[in-house]
């Protein structure tokens, strides 16, 4: 199997330090081995070395050109990365397990936008890499944009250095309020019960502490999820450097975020840094089969809106 993998240059790519991002591996064409799940998943195993150097100097690759079709493929060809599976306990997105470690990704409608964010970033234990799968390819938009988390860093702290060393000194608080019931009509739209998979408070509030969260009941049944001081200025001890690992752009009727000290973050410098995201990032259109490998502690995603239809489903990993 060996120089099964080919990498390819793609419209719309960056380069850093001539670094490509993201990275884009299809089937080599000079070996002459078919494209196939079973050879792609046994080609993974034995190019293991090759991909997760891949992954940590580009912090994203897509497999492109493959014959995975189904979840059912998806599945075997995470599996095949020997990763440790990473439980969704906690999310707020609503999702649902289609097969094996694969969900579906948020289930919002498709024609709501996404903000950039590291998943799970308001967790003590965010996953470590993401995978996700087309499915169904959106005839327009639906994009999945990422960005490198080292250069929105140092463009935001060249630009914000005070709003920067505040960020560091206190964190971030995540407050979101979950209803009794889900409601898939929005982006955080999984209920308490859906959350923590108890209809049980008592067995929620046990659960969520677990988890490092706070819950706060409300009167109309639902229940406010705090989490936090979390840091957002992290260093990232494998590539020595430091990244931007939060979301400061989800304050919504759902979601509140704020200083450390309980105090709002200033707007008109959180729609600066959604601003520098958008600049940096690489929204590359979506094709049936493609697999996204994200490295979460060096890449922020997020979601593009569409009005045609979408399938992209997801797998995490510790």
């Amino acid at each position: 199997m060996a120089d099964y993998f080919t990498e390819t240059q793609i419209p719309k790519q960056k380069y850093y330090n001539s670094i490509p991002f993201p990275s884009v591996l299809s089937p080599n064409p000079k070996t002459a081995v078919p494209c196939s799940v079973s050879h792609l998943t046994e080609a993974i195993k034995t190019q293991k070395p090759f991909l997760d150097s891949l992954l940590h100097k580009t912090g994203t690759v897509i497999f492109r050109g493959f014959d995975v079709k189904t979840a059912e493929d998806f599945n075997a060809v995470v599996e095949a990365f020997g990763y440790e599976e990473l439980s969704y306990m906690g999310g707020t997105a609503p999702r649902t397990n289609i097969v094996g470690r694969v969900f579906t990704a948020n289930e919002s409608p498709a024609d709501q936008r996404i903000g950039f964010h590291h998943e799970l970033a308001q967790e003590l234990e965010p996953p470590s890499k993401l995978f996700f799968f087309c499915e169904v390819a959106p005839t327009s938009g639906g994009e999945t944009p990422i960005v490198l988390s080292h250069i929105v860093y140092e463009r935001i702290q060249q630009r914000y250095p005070e709003f920067v060393e505040k960020l560091e000194e206190q964190g971030l608080i995540y407050s979101v309020f979950l209803r009794e019931e889900d409601d898939l009509s929005n982006i955080g739209g999984r209920s308490w019960k859906s959350v923590f998979s108890t209809v049980d408070k008592s067995e929620a509030e046990e659960r969520a502490t677990k988890l490092g969260i706070r819950l706060e009941w409300m009167e109309d049944g639902g229940a406010k999820r705090i989490m936090g001081p979390l840091p957002v200025i992290r260093y990232e001890k494998s590539r020595q450097r430091k990244i931007w690992f939060a979301n400061i752009g989800g304050n919504g009727p759902f979601k509140k975020i704020t200083f450390g000290d309980g105090k709002p973050l200033p707007a008109d410098i959180c729609d600066e840094c959604m601003k520098i995201f958008e600049e940096e990032c690489v929204a590359i259109p979506w094709q049936e089969g493609d697999i996204l490998l994200i490295d979460n502690w060096a890449v922020l995603h997020a979601r593009r809106a569409t009005n045609s239809p979408r399938r992209v489903l997801a797998s995490f990993c510790k």
